[in-house]
């Protein structure tokens, strides 16, 4: 069932701006969110704005707006939220964090959020590819001969990938399972 909404969301620019109607709300998504590790400050944010001009993915993406993104959750836009592209873009570098002048702890709130995403069956495309290379290669990317004789020029050891061992934690954990929807 998530994962039809998921396909039918991405069909349409989930992050647009449009009117929202009462019946797409969910007045219960803030009390899950506050009962998520990271979102327990959530309801403190004042929509300053603050996050929104300390972050530097929003000098890289002028549409990425984490007060936004906090705003629509507030009033319970659940399913936007959860597929929205921006809850993945947050590049945990802390700034708005520091700079919150009511202690959100915004980059614990972004996890909370891909956390709930994810129980609720919303996977940004770059999860599923993150877990294809952790399965194939035991690691987010491939050590080839060059880098392992780079490796050893400078004294350091060769890395030998063991993506068997990485595969039985994948396996363990259903992380295929969760991410395919099958969970």
């Amino acid at each position: 069932m998530a994962q039809e909404k998921n396909d039918k969301k991405t069909e349409q620019n989930p992050d647009d701006m449009s009117i929202i109607t009462e019946d797409e709300l969910d007045s219960q998504f803030k009390y899950e969110i506050l009962k998520e590790p990271g979102g327990e400050n959530f309801l403190r944010c004042m929509q300053c704005g603050t996050c929104t001009a300390s972050c530097p993915v929003k000098a890289i993406d002028p549409d990425y707006n984490c007060r936004r993104i906090i705003r629509r959750a507030l009033i319970g836009d659940k399913e936007h939220v959860l597929n929205s592209k921006f809850i993945w873009m947050c590049s945990t570098c802390y700034s708005c964090y520091e700079r919150c002048p009511q202690d959100v702890k915004i980059t614990e709130l972004m996890f909370a959020l891909k956390n709930i995403a994810v129980k609720h069956g919303f996977i940004h495309p770059s999860i599923k590819a993150q877990v294809t290379l952790l399965e194939k290669f035991g690691a987010l990317s491939e050590i080839s001969e060059f880098e392992n004789r780079m490796r050893e020029k400078y004294g350091l050891p060769k890395i030998k990938q063991s993506p068997d061992r990485v595969k039985k934690v994948l396996e363990k954990e259903n992380i295929k399972e969760i991410i395919e929807g099958d969970s």
